[in-house]
């Protein structure tokens, strides 16, 4: 359950620049630096005997939003020039740049990474983290849908929908991607620094091209129109690759079967998006469109 919440969060920070039509794949990038920076400052920087406070996990959240902030403004204001595959291209690079540099670093622990990152609960299953990460998918959601009601938000939205048209009627392009983008990946970041409390480690792989794809899946299958869609779309995919472990345990089915269902998340990811763009262009949960009614001619 934690892990389908906090997937939920992660799907929202792609869908922000989304909602500016930018196609990044930055994400997980933001995600693995946000979950450094709680693991570096909890196990060498800060010391604590017993339970990890959780004021001091929320300062951990908010300092790694804030630099992936910083980060993203500075990344974003070159990158942003690119547009469709190029931007996922530039952004995929960054994603590969970040895991480069954590495998080769000293203090991000290298390919073994960081190990026994301090909890704040001392139960094992992990359930508690819902008092951390329901609460922030709760204010990330109502953030998103007061966002796309106000000015803000309608002009992102106007940039999607044809950026020529809203330049030319006073809306800066440049400035408003940039606030989109940056406004993911500190959302991204903040759930990468509660991940590493709750993965109890944190290493390389935790950013990776596959984890892009696995976000952009929870957006594209569950809607990019709509601020639920991303959420449906990462609790479903989250929960899925459970299911496909449990359907693997039969012990009738062939062992290549078995083995794609039990270990080709990705492989299975990349179909669904197929067949969902091909039977729901808008993901499954779409914004109703307003009904014209016809008009009688006298």
């Amino acid at each position: 359950m934690v892990a389908m919440v906090l997937a939920a969060t992660l799907a929202l920070s792609l869908y922000l620049p989304l909602m500016s039509g930018q196609l990044s794949l930055a994400t997980p990038g933001f995600y693995a630096i946000g979950g450094y920076v709680a693991a570096i400052l909890s196990t060498k920087v800060i010391h604590v005997t017993g339970p990890y406070p959780i004021p001091l996990i929320l300062g951990e959240m908010i300092l790694a939003g804030a630099g992936c902030g910083v980060l993203a403004v500075l990344i974003g204001v070159p990158a942003l020039r690119l547009r469709g595959v190029y931007l996922a291209l530039a952004t995929i690079a960054f994603v590969e740049i970040v895991r480069v540099l954590s495998l080769t670093v000293e203090f991000t622990g290298g390919a073994i990474g960081i190990f026994n990152i301090p909890q704040p609960f001392v139960t094992a299953n992990g359930i508690e983290y819902l008092l951390i990460a329901l609460p922030m998918l709760i204010c990330a959601a109502l953030f998103v849908y007061r966002l796309e009601r106000i000015g803000v938000g309608r002009a992102l939205v106007a940039i999607r929908e044809d950026e020529l048209a809203a330049d030319a009627v006073g809306i800066n392009p440049t400035r408003y991607k940039v606030l989109s983008f940056a406004m993911g990946a500190m959302l991204a970041g903040a759930v990468g620094a509660l991940s590493a409390h709750f993965l109890n480690t944190w290493n390389a792989r935790q950013g990776t091209f596959d984890a892009s794809i696995a976000v952009l899946a929870f957006v594209l299958i569950g809607g990019s129109r709509s601020f639920v869609g991303p959420i449906v779309g990462a609790m479903v995919l989250t929960a899925l690759p459970e299911g496909l472990r449990a359907v693997a345990g039969i012990g009738e089915l062939p062992v290549w079967l078995a083995t794609l269902l039990r270990d080709g998340r990705v492989i299975i990811y990349g179909l669904l998006i197929v067949i969902c763009t091909l039977n729901f262009p808008q993901g499954l949960i779409a914004p109703r469109q307003p009904v014209r009614k016809a008009v009688k001619s006298s």
